[in-house]
């Protein structure tokens, strides 16, 4: 039996892995997918890659697309889910800061570098007309906890993470979220190492099959809605909003999303060349 170690965040966008797992769908097709919870989000999971501690990633595109820029040797084979990433833009609670505008010259939590709390960052300063060199500082707080921990204690200002899965520390009056920021492409997508693919192809290829058949039946499993309400610690009505604006995908990135997002990155001075579409993706 092939064993394949794949990377994800422990979110809500990845439970159609876990139920493909629980279910021994890859054992079954003879294949040991071992999943790995990266809490660190994207910047770890590229370091994974890098390292062949993962052979496959579930991670964000830009993240991914910047980090093959720089050296990582991947390629994307699948956008996994179609619909934006809408980030929250948060703040401790008991700040002073009410508005987009007050975080202008503040201190960003960041997981890591690389990251894609650090690159949406970038895009939030543009959106808002700020000075990129000046107006942009960061504070690497590696996590979720962490970033509870630096807002609390002010050794950072805000924080961009995934809305849903920071609702509940808005709930708890930890937090406060003064903003979204949906990404203008398809959230996220797998990339797998590129020597992994060169000599896994047909188990990359049946790997997708399974999960694409959980995700295109995903929303009609009986209370699905339940179950992650349950696993995530999150609240029904939230979950339900979710479920509507989240749409799963099972065919390969285009054309005009590498170059849209590559459009962006490079004008934000994140990536300092633009790659061919055929560098960055696989085919199967």
């Amino acid at each position: 039996m092939k064993t394949i170690n794949i990377g994800g965040v422990p979110e809500h966008f990845n439970l159609a892995w876990y139920l493909g797992l629980k279910n021994a769908e890859y054992k079954e097709a003879n294949i040991n997918l071992r999943w790995k919870d990266y809490f660190g989000g994207t910047g770890a999971m590229c370091k994974g890659l890098r390292d062949g501690d993962i052979d496959m990633a579930v991670i964000l595109t830009e993240g991914i697309i910047k980090d093959i820029i720089a050296g990582n040797g991947c390629k994307i084979v699948q956008v996994f889910v179609e619909t934006p990433l809408i980030w929250g833009i948060h703040v401790d609670a008991k700040s002073n800061y009410k508005t987009i505008e007050d975080l202008k010259g503040t201190k960003a939590a960041i997981s890591r570098y690389g990251s894609g709390s650090h690159l949406m960052a970038y895009v939030n300063a543009q959106n808002n007309g700020w000075n990129l060199e000046k107006d942009l500082n960061f504070e690497v707080i590696k996590n979720l906890d962490g970033a509870v921990e630096g807002l609390t204690k002010g050794t950072a200002d805000y924080f961009m993470w995934e809305k849903f899965m920071t609702k509940p520390i808005v709930d708890k009056g930890v937090f406060r979220r003064i903003g979204n920021l949906p990404t203008p492409w398809p959230c996220f997508v797998i990339a797998v190492r590129e020597d992994f693919l060169t000599e896994n192809k047909a188990d990359i290829k049946t790997i997708l099959e399974i999960v694409n058949n959980t995700t295109s039946e995903f929303k009609d499993i009986p209370s699905i809605d339940r179950m992650i309400a349950n696993r995530y610690e999150q609240e029904l009505e939230d979950v339900q909003e979710w479920l509507s604006l989240t749409e799963w995908s099972q065919e390969n990135i285009s054309k005009e999303t590498i170059a849209k997002v590559q459009d962006e990155l490079f004008a934000l001075n994140i990536i300092p060349e633009k790659w061919k579409y055929e560098d960055l993706v696989g085919n199967l």
